[in-house]
C-alpha cells in the first residue's frame, strides 16, 4: 500500500508550509482547504511583525531538519508560501486584488520566488473577476500610510506587507527549498483603511484569501514536475 503523501512511483511529496501572521487569515486560508493538496499542507500562524515570522519558520523547519524527516529516504524540503493581506501600493488597487510576489525585499535583502508563472495564472481561475498583480512585495515593520506609501511605489514595489520577506528568508536559511508569497490587498492608495474586518474592503479580502487554496495546491504540484 502507498503510504499517504507518496505518488504510486514511489517518491515522496514535498509537504508544503504555508505561514501566515493573523488568526484571521489562518482562519480565511483554512476554510479553503477543503482537500485536493497532492501532499501534506500546514497553516502556521507566525504571529505579526518580521521577527515573529523568522523565528516561527526557523523553528518549525529546524525542528523538522533535526528530526525524522532527515533520515535516509525522507521526503524534499517544505515548499514554503508566505500568505495573508497585504497594502496596495500601486494607483488603481483595490481591496480584494491579489498579488504574486517575482521577489521579496527586506533588510537581508531580496528573495526570488519559484514559479509565480503557475501562481498567477492558477490564481486567475481561482479568484475570477479579480486582478491578480505580479511584482516585487516590500518590507515594512509597521502599517504603511500616505506618503510612506508613496515612497515604497517608488521603488518599484506593487506592495506592502510586513512578514512575507522575513518568512522566506527564515525558510532559505533553514535549507534549500521553493518559495513563494502570495498576499490580498485589504488597503490601498485610493483605499486606506483603519481596521481590518470592520470594513467592506476587509470582508472582501478574507473571502479572496479564502479562494487561494487551490492555487497553492497547484504550485505545490508543480514542484514535483521538473522546470524547463
Amino acid at each position: 500500500m502507498t503510504a499517504p503523501g507518496t505518488p504510486p512511483g514511489g517518491a515522496p511529496v514535498p509537504p508544503l508550509l504555508i505561514a501566515c501572521a493573523l488568526g484571521i487569515e489562518r482562519l480565511a486560508l483554512r476554510a479553503g482547504a477543503r482537500g485536493g493538496a497532492p501532499g501534506p499542507v500546514t497553516v502556521l500562524r507566525t504571529g505579526m511583525g518580521p521577527r515573529n515570522a523568522e523565528r516561527a519558520l526557523a523553528r518549525v523547519l529546524g525542528d523538522a531538519a533535526e528530526g525524522p524527516g532527515r533520515r535516509a529516504g525522507a521526503p524534499p524540503a517544505a515548499g514554503v508560501i508566505a500568505a495573508g493581506f497585504c497594502a496596495g501600493l500601486a494607483p488603481g488597487m483595490h481591496p480584494g486584488d491579489v498579488v504574486v510576489a517575482d521577489e521579496t525585499r527586506g533588510p537581508s535583502g531580496s528573495t526570488p520566488c519559484t514559479a509565480t508563472d503557475v501562481l498567477t495564472e492558477t490564481l486567475a481561475g481561482a479568484v475570477p473577476g479579480r486582478t491578480v498583480h505580479t511584482g516585487p512585495l516590500t518590507a515594512s515593520d509597521h502599517v504603511v500610510r500616505g506618503q510612506e506609501r508613496a515612497e515604497l511605489a517608488a521603488t518599484g514595489a506593487i506592495a506592502v506587507d510586513m512578514e512575507s520577506a522575513a518568512t522566506l528568508h527564515g525558510a532559505l536559511r533553514a535549507g534549500v527549498r521553493q518559495v513563494a508569497a502570495v498576499r490580498v490587498v485589504v488597503d490601498a492608495p485610493e483605499h486606506e483603511l483603519v481596521r481590518i474586518g470592520t470594513v467592506r474592503g476587509g470582508i472582501s479580502a478574507f473571502r479572496v484569501l479564502r479562494a487561494v487554496m487551490p492555487a497553492f495546491y497547484e504550485w505545490h504540484r508543480s514542484l514535483l514536475l521538473p522546470r524547463r
